[in-house]
């Protein structure tokens, strides 16, 4: 008996465990910064980072491959109609003229020597152009901020709209409290306690309508962080950023990236235009004897040297392909001007709303003061049958949409700080 109490107290504890642990899970605090670099990991876009690094090492490799020996082998069976042969006699010395039918193979390692030099600037441009395309993923990426302040502000502002809600329910209830008690004292009617529970209604269905709000939101931030988010989970609220206008984005850098391709280009088309030198060697076997036109047997040779090529024909067009290079690098900053001056444009209209919404959280604090004591002197004429069920009601609204307004102006004060620090990218 002592044994079957222990076991079920045991699993008892055990289950307690459990749901506490489940507990804890589900109400995790989110940050944003929290936020933001779990929808950063699991944006899809995020995976083309190593296939863009792993496209660089390709493209390196073969770059540098470049410049390793080059290694041909020939073979070649020919009939020529004709073949040289001396009709003058020479004392003690027989020529015979070779075969019409002639074979030749033969390998021939090339070692490329200017190319030692041109391949560092073939891998500059290479690494220029993978870093493009990392700035171009970073310009992509940062694009997610914008929609996880929507989000993570809109879970914040719900929030606080569903506390105050039940402050609202709070008002109501004392209301009919204070009317039930009228009706018993004989001073009051049925219909003001209707009007006060009528509203009361309304009340919890804006509840209802708020909490299935969060919680679209919440399916939606959970979608972008790629885990399910509970709803009794708690979101810190930010502190204020600092306010910084000088403009940090990662387009300016992308820019930057790519006005540094065009000198290296340059100097590659440069290099185009020097002699391209090389060594060479190339052994085989041959019928007749490639080095030796009398020797008509299959016989080894080798020959081995320097080559020297030099071509002319990418002086025809050098200027013009350097000046297309520079009007791409125009293009370039012009297109970054446009940037810069469309930010500029956003942050200027970006602070004038932190200046309008600064004024109006300034006179909210005196405004739900009013409203606050306004509302309580409601409250005591209710319970003494001076005023109706509906001004006390009026006044309870009144006061429940000045907190709504200070709150509303709060989370908009935040969502335009962080929106501007977004938009300066500090």
């Amino acid at each position: 008996m002592n044994i079957f109490i222990k076991g079920n107290f045991t699993h008892t504890i055990f289950i307690w465990m459990l749901l506490s642990s489940s507990a804890i899970q589900a109400q995790h605090t989110y940050t944003l910064d929290e936020c933001y670099t779990l929808a950063k990991n699991n944006f899809p876009l995020i995976k083309q980072k190593e296939l863009i690094a792993k496209s660089n090492e390709y493209n390196i490799s073969n770059i540098e491959k470049g410049i390793l020996p080059q290694v041909n082998f020939s073979g070649q069976n020919t009939y020529q109609s004709a073949v040289t042969s001396i009709s003058i006699p020479i004392p003690g010395f027989n020529f015979q003229a070779p075969p019409k039918d002639q074979y030749k193979v033969y390998g021939e390692v090339d070692q490329p020597l200017t190319d030692l030099y041109t391949v560092k600037q073939q891998k500059k441009l290479q690494e220029a152009n993978s870093k493009i395309q990392q700035q171009s993923l970073e310009v992509e990426l940062y694009k997610l901020k914008d929609r996880i302040n929507q989000l993570y502000f809109g879970i914040l502002l719900i929030g606080e709209q569903l506390k105050l809600n039940n402050l609202v329910d709070d008002d109501l209830n004392s209301g009919i409290d204070k009317v039930n008690a009228s009706i018993k004292n004989g001073i009051d009617f049925k219909s003001s306690l209707d009007k006060l529970k009528a509203e009361l209604i309304d009340n919890k269905q804006r509840a209802i309508e708020l909490q299935a709000q969060r919680k679209e939101y919440l399916d939606m931030l959970g979608y972008f962080v790629n885990k399910p988010i509970d709803e009794n989970s708690t979101f810190e609220k930010p502190a204020s950023p600092n306010t910084n206008l000088s403009i940090n984005r990662p387009e300016l850098t992308y820019y930057e990236t790519i006005n540094q391709t065009y000198s290296i280009q340059k100097k590659i088309i440069q290099n185009s235009n020097i002699p391209r030198l090389s060594v060479f060697l190339q052994g085989g076997v041959g019928q007749p004897n490639p080095m030796n036109m009398i020797s008509n047997s299959f016989s080894p040779y080798y020959i081995g040297g320097i080559k020297l090529d030099w071509s002319f024909s990418n002086l025809y067009n050098q200027k013009n392909k350097k000046s297309l290079l520079d009007i791409d690098k125009s293009t370039n900053d012009l297109q970054k001007d446009i940037f810069v001056f469309n930010t500029n444009l956003e942050i200027k209209q970006q602070n004038n709303e932190l200046t309008k919404l600064n004024k109006l959280i300034s006179t909210d604090d005196e405004l739900v003061s009013i409203r606050s004591s306004v509302k309580n002197t409601s409250k005591a004429q209710l319970e003494n049958g001076v005023i109706s069920a509906n001004d006390y009601v009026k006044d309870v609204n009144a006061e429940d949409q000045s907190r709504q307004n200070k709150l509303l102006h709060e989370v908009q004060l935040l969502i335009a700080q962080y929106s501007l620090q977004n938009t300066t990218g500090n």
